[in-house]
């Protein structure tokens, strides 16, 4: 009895535990379940905007907040819908419009950012070349400074050292060095006088920026009172400057000073993915540490990049972590998005205070880099054209934003106004950065080398060879010593310069574009030829340990994996039972044709085009009677196949040298992933047996066609 008492009251603590502990997980399962949600709608939001945005010529980042003010809590978010009736982005409280959750995604993807562009800073490049640039950019955030926070003091109607007049200072400051890199390539001024101080001084200046963050963030810790913002004396200012400078340079100079070590450490992971994580982790260790010391945890994100951008490891993590980098920092802005509440900035209030913030931030940047570039050997145009392409803000700007709401330093109305700063000064940027670079006439007192560009440019059989081109010739030119710069990863645009030889190296699609001065012109084609000779005796080296002839022979023989699901995308329209063409090129042409009228390629010469350059490569005429011609191209909408056949046969240099009667042309864009591969080798475990070979050859309707490959089981 005693046993059995003991059994049923633990029985009963359990069955009332797991009540307990059931309605304590359904809250967190429900949280949770909202989270995914929340992050597959922006995800998939960002990523179907995307396409729109970038034919439309808006920036990347301005997209994503646009796409977030429209989803957001005070638009789209807050509407009803069954099982959400407040939203599926509803406002959870006044201190913070979105969920903590998603908010502190958003927080680990402004580290994954600041993190990347420490890695992306070529800081002995800086240093050693753009003394220029320096002076610059020490103007440009002074003058910015001050007028950022003068219209504070004025339109606020409060004193200097109140931090919302010291945060309208600092993001004042700050310059998105990846548009100007994107306007300066574009008008082929990436390597001149104007464009080399104009991309030093947008470093300084964001490095300057999140570092005075640090500062002020130290200030606001001291600052509030019962009342308001208390001022503080300039003792306390100077300490708190001191202690954020100290620890920042302080621990910056042992990054650097360290770095082959901890570059080391990390090699001990050979796999490339493991290491690069690691440095991520390393990167949200700094973070935490700089947030406990009162620094803002961007700084140590950004220090933990900059101290791993002088090894070469940089470049391998930035493209180990590209997919990271997609995935979480476009969360991040469509967060800073749905902050911004679209009531409040039509406010007549709001509108004055950022339209006024908006003319002295780009009048700041004007005077306050041309002045110093004036004095540095610029005459006036080339100080316009300075001044011009340090306006346009961006994704540092934003995180200081983000950073200055959640700490109430910023309310909703003056976050608003600098969204609308933001807004405008990066589509105005572009408008007046191309004029100034239109007026005729060199921008230095003096001509100095590269002050005449000139650009070559080579045309590559497809992308994939063209990036191995320009892979390799930045390998080789970090061999010589160059000082290699990926100034902007998605659009294929680097930078390498040593002494004063600059490259500017532009990949689009297939053609690779270099610009330099004249006098380096012969340098830049040396160093293609090197590339290419280099690049054509491994591909010799390779035909020899692995000859493609031998494995086409294999190719109807092998035990390939069927995979009859794929075999759904068959299309009786796409299957003809007597192709008219009487060689290779004839063929092509009309099984282009027949999908080209099925709705499934876009430009059939296109299609047909690419095909052949394919062929001319090495024939996919195979054995037995077999041609299956193939190829990537722009022209398709999505994987799509036709089927042709003729009895008599024709002549596709096939390797039993016998003519080929069954025609399978494949055809894929080259822009998205799909089963082409796979398509090819499952085709090919079907036409193995001879059988189903003469069936085909054989057949009376297309629709039988399609229905023996589907069925076959062989």
């Amino acid at each position: 009895m005693a046993m059995r008492t003991k059994l049923s009251l633990t029985a009963a603590f359990a069955v009332s535990g797991g009540v307990v502990f059931a309605q304590a997980a359904a809250p967190l399962a429900e949280t949770m379940s909202e989270l995914a949600l929340q992050l597959g709608i922006i995800v998939f939001a960002v990523r179907v905007s995307g396409v729109l945005f970038k034919k439309m010529g808006i920036p990347t980042v301005l997209g994503e907040l646009l796409i977030g003010i429209l989803i957001g809590p005070f638009a789209l978010g807050n509407l009803s819908f069954p099982g959400f009736p407040q939203g599926i982005f509803p406002i959870v409280s006044e201190t913070i419009s979105v969920s903590p959750q998603l908010y502190g995604i958003a927080t680990i993807a402004a580290v994954i950012l600041l993190f990347t562009s420490g890695l992306e800073t070529d800081l002995t490049l800086f240093l050693r070349f753009s003394i220029a640039g320096i002076g610059v950019g020490i103007g440009g955030v002074v003058c910015s400074f001050l007028l950022g926070a003068s219209v504070g003091i004025y339109l606020l109607g409060a004193s200097f050292s109140d931090p919302r007049c010291l945060f309208l200072g600092i993001l004042s400051s700050v310059t998105s060095v990846g548009i100007s890199a994107r306007i300066l390539s574009d008008q082929k001024q990436m390597d001149s006088p104007e464009g080399v101080t104009i991309l030093a001084a947008a470093v300084f200046d964001d490095l300057l920026g999140i570092v005075m963050l640090a500062v002020v963030l130290g200030i606001v810790a001291l600052a509030p009172g019962a009342g308001g913002w208390q001022p503080l004396d300039m003792v306390n200012i100077g300490v708190v400057t001191v202690k954020v400078f100290g620890i920042s340079l302080a621990v910056s100079a042992l990054g650097i000073l360290f770095s082959k070590k901890t570059a080391a450490f990390l090699k001990r992971f050979s796999q490339s993915y493991d290491f690069s994580v690691l440095a991520i982790a390393i990167a949200l260790i700094l973070a935490g540490v700089f947030e406990k010391l009162g620094i803002a945890m961007i700084v140590g994100a950004y220090v933990a990049g900059l101290s791993l951008s002088k090894t070469d490891l940089s470049t391998v993590i930035q493209e180990r972590i590209r997919g990271i980098y997609e995935f979480f920092v476009p969360v991040f802005f469509v967060v800073m998005g749905m902050m911004v509440d679209v009531r409040l900035i039509l406010e007549p209030h709001v509108l004055i205070l950022g339209g006024v913030y908006t003319v002295a931030a780009i009048i700041s940047k004007i005077v306050g880099c041309g002045g110093p570039a004036l004095l540095l050997g610029f005459n006036m145009k080339g100080a316009i054209r300075i001044g011009a392409g340090m306006v346009p803000r961006g994704e540092v700007a934003l995180i200081i934003a983000g950073i200055g709401l959640t700490a109430k330093i910023l309310d909703d109305r003056l976050f608003g106004s600098v969204i609308l700063m933001t807004l405008a000064t990066t589509f105005l940027a572009p408008a007046i950065l191309n004029a100034t670079l239109k007026i005729p006439g060199i921008g230095t007192r003096k001509p100095a080398k590269g002050e005449k560009s000139v650009a070559v440019s080579w045309e590559f059989p497809s992308d994939d060879i063209a990036d191995l081109i320009v892979d390799t010739l930045l390998k080789d030119l970090r061999n010589e010593g160059f000082y290699v710069q990926m100034m902007n990863i998605d659009d294929g645009l680097s930078q390498a310069r040593k002494g004063d030889v600059a490259l500017s190296i532009t990949k689009e699609e297939q053609r690779v574009t270099i610009e330099t001065s004249p006098e380096d012109l012969w340098f830049v084609k040396t160093a293609v030829f090197e590339v290419l000779v280099k690049l054509e005796k491994s591909i010799e080296g390779l035909k020899t340990s692995a000859n493609p002839a031998t494995l086409r022979k294999e190719f109807l023989s092998a035990d390939n994996r069927r995979n009859s699901d794929l075999f759904g995308i068959l299309d009786p329209a796409c299957v003809s039972l007597n192709l008219r063409g009487t060689n290779k090129e004839e063929i092509i042409s009309e099984l282009a044709g027949i999908l080209h009228v099925a709705g499934k390629i876009s430009d059939r010469v296109l299609v047909t085009d690419d095909v052949l350059l394919r062929e001319r490569t090495m024939s996919t005429g195979m054995q037995h009677g077999v041609a299956l011609p193939h190829a990537k191209t722009d022209g398709a909408i999505e994987l799509c196949v036709a089927i042709g056949i003729k009895k008599d046969g024709v002549d596709f240099e096939a390797i039993d040298e016998e003519p080929s009667r069954l025609f399978i042309l494949i055809a894929s864009p080259k822009k998205t992933s799909g089963p082409h591969i796979q398509f090819l080798a499952a085709i090919g475990a079907v036409l193995k047996k001879a059988e189903i070979r003469e069936r085909l050859i054989k057949a009376r309707t297309k629709e039988e066609v399609v229905a023996l490959i589907r069925t076959n089981k062989t």
